[in-house]
């Protein structure tokens, strides 16, 4: 029976794969920095579905190398931008490779904000980036959010000690579901969209920064993690597509359409609207706004458009597209109100 180690399983993509994992004959062991949570995880899914929950965060590095290597493979679905975290998890996997001679394989979540600019919603981009062509990501700059982390992870690749595959969702929506929400141990929701829904309702009309006009792609938080599961599936065919990769190759985006901020906004107006708040049109948040409800930045602003062809090619077949995402709107708007 494969063991699994998985890092983020009460948060909204972790908890979404761990959900899927469970249905499968695996060893897993998860790390859940709540004691009271990692009792629940134990109590409720340990013994049927061969799971335990470590007490652990990313700051125990120690932990991690030590979990990690008693892993064959690894999901890393929590912090993306946490560099000491991924090395003490890549020199576990060293760890298990000098015991074994056989490389384990580490599924990592990064996210296309890596492809992102300063257009602050100003104007779209023509660049998008699709993950079959890897000089065009190797442009990237090494400042950009994720990508120091990405890096450290194709170089332990290239080393030979692990296979890594990275995922970089895109905007994710929808509710997550399973019995990890309705035990309430696991986050439902995303965080874009939610946001904008919250800064909309307390300012009283929909919002963008700027006019609104950046790209983004977006997928659904099941076929998000329904890519992950391709990959584990993956990893076991004799004869896998010759297009699923790992290391320098290895990136995997997931997405399923694109949109613009302003659609998103218009979306939100025109539910507020219909409840007696605001104008059907998105107005532009202003400088005072933005500092108040976007203290980290206004990355929201910016162009991350990409294609996931790579994904499409090993036979991951999302199925919800833009429409989807934008009739989701009214769902978080109530969901929001009922807090």
């Amino acid at each position: 029976m494969p063991k699994i180690f998985l890092t983020g399983a009460t948060g909204y993509i972790g908890g979404a794969v761990l959900t899927r994992l469970l249905e499968r004959p695996f060893d897993i062991t998860i790390l859940v920095r709540s004691a009271a949570k990692a009792s629940l995880f134990n109590e409720t899914f340990g013994k049927k579905h061969s799971l335990k929950a470590v007490v652990g965060s990313y700051s125990d590095l120690k932990l991690l190398r030590e979990l990690a290597g008693e892993a064959d493979v690894v999901f890393a679905c929590a912090d993306a931008d946490d560099l000491a975290a991924a090395k003490a998890i890549l020199s576990g996997m060293r760890d298990k490779y000098s015991e074994t001679g056989v490389a384990p394989t580490l599924i990592h979540t990064s996210g296309t904000g890596v492809l992102g600019d300063d257009a602050d919603g100003m104007h779209a981009s023509p660049s998008i980036y699709s993950d079959m062509n890897i000089e065009q990501l190797e442009t990237l700059s090494p400042d950009q959010p994720h990508r120091n982390v990405d890096l450290v992870l194709v170089e332990a690749d290239s080393q030979g000690y692990v296979k890594t595959y990275i995922i970089l969702p895109s905007t994710i929506y929808g509710f997550a579901s399973g019995p990890l929400v309705e035990s309430g141990l696991q986050n439902w929701r995303s965080q874009q969209i939610p946001r904008l829904v919250d800064v909309s309702l307390q300012r009283g009309q929909g919002g963008m920064v700027g006019k609104g006009k950046n790209w983004w792609g977006n997928v659904h938080i099941d076929d998000v993690a329904e890519l992950y599961l391709a990959i584990l599936d993956l990893l076991s065919k004799a004869s896998p597509p010759p297009d699923f990769a790992h290391g320098r190759a290895g990136f995997y985006f997931a997405e399923n359409g694109e949109h613009t901020l302003y659609s998103v906004g218009e979306a939100i107006s025109k539910v507020l609207s219909g409840m007696g708040k605001g104008s059907s049109t998105p107005t532009t948040f202003s400088d005072k706004e933005v500092r108040l409800y976007f203290p980290g930045g206004t990355s929201l602003g910016s162009n991350s458009r990409c294609r996931a062809e790579r994904g499409y090619k090993v036979g991951w077949r999302p199925s919800r597209k833009t429409q989807d995402m934008l009739s989701s709107v009214r769902g978080e708007v109530d969901a929001s109100l009922s807090r």
